[in-house]
């Protein structure tokens, strides 16, 4: 079951390709963070980045929900495990939310 999650993820990855470029570049400059709740947040509220955070995470949101079902768990613990492979694939100096709920820089 944890191989097939793991296939899923990469392909929730891969699915986000298209909007690589800009979420990297809210990241690189500081406007959006990976959340321990497994979804995007707003470091720096700008239109553009509010607009980033909400495209992502309904996609992210899709994905968790088809995921948790065609793995029969929970959909926060699909969204728990996306939250620790995205913080750990986050670049150094780009910002992550501890478990306060606080950004930090990783």
């Amino acid at each position: 079951m944890k191989s097939k999650i793991l296939v899923l993820f990469a392909s929730l990855l891969l699915s986000f390709n298209a909007l690589a470029i800009s979420l990297q570049d809210a990241k690189a400059q500081g406007f959006v963070g990976e959340q321990t709740n497994g979804y995007l947040g707003l470091v720096k509220e700008t239109s553009d980045a509010k607009t980033l955070v909400s495209s992502i995470n309904a996609k992210r949101k899709s994905h968790y929900q088809k995921i948790a079902k065609k793995n029969s768990i929970s959909v926060n613990d699909v969204a728990k495990l996306a939250a620790e492979k995205a913080i750990k694939a986050t670049k150094k100096g780009q910002y992550i939310q501890n478990t306060r709920g606080k950004w930090i820089k990783k």
